[in-house]
């Protein structure tokens, strides 16, 4: 840990809330009462704990019971570390927006930080991010760009730093998504300029207030966050920075040997069940769609997952419960292991197609289960044939990505599948199109290419498609899939751009605020628009999509997918 920092400010967790309405507050937790909660020769596991009473209202202490856990194993290059947190019947209400452990490591050591096996790079000093040694842009973060290192769940699985001299590893290693927020989409910080390393649970990020726990009417709330991994390691330095690399891949196989034994046998908690105490799902999807196939197709590669119930699709706004995910093989077959007991919801998104599938039927998990659902079918929203689509519903805004301003460049990203990372690319649009917005040509362009990655403002940003069409006969289906939505509105308009009211609007929707934030997805969203034959005229169609909420650069939109219907019974 950095030795400069005060010793509260090297390693610790922290959150922040707020009581409902009021201003933020960030809290190092600090317990007030310690006790050994197992001691001997394989194993020592301390608990730090601090409990909260009704004399401590009106204080800037949470109303939680919280107990943070620390574990040593023998022959184990590493701690593990987890927290309980209760909020009793009858306690106040707040939000919690934020909770995590930091690691603030020392910045004369180490300089080279690893994300994934293509994200890795020596990083800036503190004192670069001083006035006189940098340049505030368009936020404060921006100096460091912390945002450009985050990670979706279900791929932030390790990271950390190396150091050259000694050379060792300081690694964070997360075994199961099962108790972060949000799903296996939801993105969250990493590592970052500091040296700092982050295991984040709870985060706004990519987001906005939707992902933010709400404590209401005196709920009774029990969460257990972890146990993760801080992995270290060393080796011989080598002539090359031959280190480097092997630190890293000992890091990965630590992870992985880290994934394969979770749920741990080891914590002396009965908050996190064993493996015998928990319980597994399985089955298939299909998807059913005759425009496409005549026959049911295997769901290929689908997300499958249990979360709370709620309805479909509300797993990624949800924030108190545990989330339980998978990917289905290219048959469509799903396992789902290592559930803990009680009831969920089976959700699915496919890659591929639109919406989300929910089983109708709650799943109720019990201790030792085998759950088998047999198979179930995905009918995703369709009214009518394609006439025209643009993109790939994949829930990122896979579109065309400029090339940032030169004097930006984060050299990591220059030739990286993730050039969507690089910093201030919501000013190239108005670089990319200086008199006119984008005219897209359904017949004619390349949406890897000719569609721009956010509607990001500039005055009134309206996109056009243009697509031709025989005769309007009968009803028309657009659906358009969004990536992400900051603080933004979509208005929809046929052929007239002055349209008042506009043919359809989303009204003022998102906060996830991912086009600052270096990101191409946030929450998604799904509309399906009916267009009357009226507003569609024989022969050349121009579809007017406007963003008009202006008042930052960072407001605007990323579509995922957009797709016009006809009428099955006008062909």
């Amino acid at each position: 840990m950095e030795v400069l920092n005060g010793e509260s400010n090297r390693g610790y967790w922290d959150l922040v809330w707020n009581d409902p309405g009021g201003p933020g507050i960030f809290d190092v937790i600090k317990g007030t009462e310690f006790r050994v909660a197992q001691e001997d020769e394989d194993q020592v596991e301390v608990s730090f704990t601090r409990s909260w009473n009704g004399s401590l209202e009106g204080t800037k202490l949470v109303p939680l019971n919280i107990d943070k856990r620390f574990v040593m194993l023998r022959a184990c290059s590493g701690f593990y570390t987890y927290a309980i947190y209760e909020h009793m019947e009858g306690w106040p209400d707040f939000n919690l927006g934020e909770t995590r452990v930091a690691f603030k490591l020392r910045k004369d050591k180490f300089q080279y930080m690893a994300i994934t096996s293509d994200r890795q790079r020596i990083m800036p000093m503190p004192e670069d991010r001083l006035p006189g040694r940098c340049q505030q842009l368009a936020y404060p973060e921006a100096v460091d760009d912390k945002y450009q290192y985050s990670c979706n769940n279900e791929d932030n699985k390790v990271h950390g730093w190396v150091s050259s001299d000694p050379p060792i590893g300081f690694w964070q290693i997360t075994p199961s998504d099962e108790f972060r927020t949000g799903g296996p989409f939801k993105q969250n910080l990493t590592s970052h300029v500091g040296p700092t390393t982050l295991a984040v649970f709870v985060s706004a990020h990519y987001a906005g207030d939707d992902l933010v726990p709400k404590f209401r009417n005196g709920e009774h709330w029990k969460k257990v966050f972890g146990p993760i991994f801080i992995y270290l390691n060393s080796t011989e330095r080598g002539a090359d920075d031959s280190h480097r690399s092997i630190l890293w891949q000992d890091a990965e196989k630590q992870m992985r040997t880290e994934v394969e034994s979770w749920p741990y046998e080891f914590p002396n908690s009965e908050d996190l069940p064993k493996a015998d105490r928990r319980g597994s799902v399985s089955g298939r999807l299909l998807v059913r769609d005759r425009y496409v196939s005549e026959g049911d197709l295997p769901a290929d590669s689908a997300y499958v997952g249990l979360a709370p119930p709620g309805a479909p699709g509300s797993w990624q706004r949800e924030s108190k419960g545990y989330q339980f995910w998978t990917r289905a093989d290219p048959d469509g077959f799903f396992r789902i292991t290592n559930i803990r007991a009680g009831e969920y919801c089976l959700n699915a998104w496919v890659p591929g197609f639109i919406g989300d599938y929910q089983r109708e039927a709650a799943v109720t998990i019990a201790t030792g289960c085998e759950i088998d659902l047999g198979e179930l079918v995905y009918e995703p929203p369709r009214d009518g044939p394609t006439l025209w689509q643009i993109g790939v519903p994949d829930r990122s805004a896979a579109f065309y990505v400029p090339d940032p301003n030169p004097n930006y460049v984060n050299k990591l990203y220059a030739n990286h599948p993730d050039r969507f990372r690089q910093y201030g690319l919501w000013e190239r649009y108005a670089e990319c199109y200086p008199k006119e917005d984008l005219v897209y040509t359904v017949s004619a362009c390349d949406y890897r290419k000719d569609w721009f990655f956010a509607q990001v403002t500039r005055h009134n940003v309206a996109g056009q498609v243009q697509a031709g069409l025989r005769r309007p006969r009968g009803s028309y289906t657009l659906r358009i899939a969004l990536a992400s939505a900051a603080l933004a509105e979509l208005q929809v308009r046929f052929n007239d751009p002055t349209a008042r009211p506009p043919h359809f609007s989303t009204g003022l929707i998102g906060r996830d605020n991912s086009i600052a934030r270096h990101g191409a997805h946030g929450l998604y969203w799904l509309f399906n628009v009916p267009v009357q034959s009226g507003w569609l005229l024989a022969g050349d169609n121009t579809l007017f999509l406007t963003q008009p909420r202006c008042a930052s650069p960072f407001q605007g939109l990323m579509y995922d997918y957009l797709r016009f219907e006809g009428d099955p019974a006008c062909p």
